[in-house]
């Protein structure tokens, strides 16, 4: 896989933690670069970790899978953008207060993700490591500069980079399947 690629699912992963991003700092309760850190490095860590579990379960399963890992790594991204693409569609109006606990569950929900990424990388003989730290590094910018964009002007586009980055990770999954020549 190239590295444009690999930015590229980078991007996609961090789409929704930057709209989570853009939804707090609408709120403007936890506005602050400190905040924006904490939060920023919870998305980043867990984005960057979550594809390494993957990826050592995809091993586990590559042998059974290896004719079909194509296949497998088109529909874990088709059904993770679509997702993305549904969850921007669902308006929430939720009043957000910072606590560790909740930055905890948001991250941990946010790199579910990631993880199933991981297992698409190990089932196409992947190394993890330099997507690990592109998709932490792009996950913690992105979710940093969310939190900016959220008290200037988030709600203009909170739903639509969601969907953008669902729309990514579609495209990332038929682009493996053409470079594997299954299409």
């Amino acid at each position: 896989m190239d590295l444009l690629s690999m930015v590229f699912i980078g991007i996609g992963l961090g789409m929704d933690t930057f709209s989570i991003s853009v939804s707090r700092g609408l709120v403007g309760h936890e506005s602050g670069i400190n905040y924006a850190l904490i939060t920023a490095f919870s998305f980043g860590a867990f984005q960057a970790f979550m594809p390494i579990l993957g990826w050592i379960s995809g091993l586990e399963i590559q042998s059974l899978v290896s004719a079909f890992a194509p296949w497998v790594a088109f529909t874990l991204l088709l059904l993770i953008g679509l997702k993305m693409i549904y969850e921007s569609t669902m308006l929430e109006e939720e009043e957000f207060k910072f606590s560790y606990r909740e930055l905890l569950l948001l991250s941990v929900a946010t790199s579910i993700d990631a993880f199933a990424v991981g297992v698409s990388f190990a089932l196409l003989n992947i190394s993890i490591w330099l997507p690990i730290i592109i998709i932490g590094v792009i996950t913690f910018f992105l979710s940093l500069g969310g939190s900016y964009l959220g008290e200037k002007i988030g709600h203009i586009f909170e739903n639509r980079i969601e969907a953008l980055g669902g729309v990514i990770l579609i495209l990332i999954g038929l682009r493996i399947l053409l470079e594997n020549n299954v299409l």
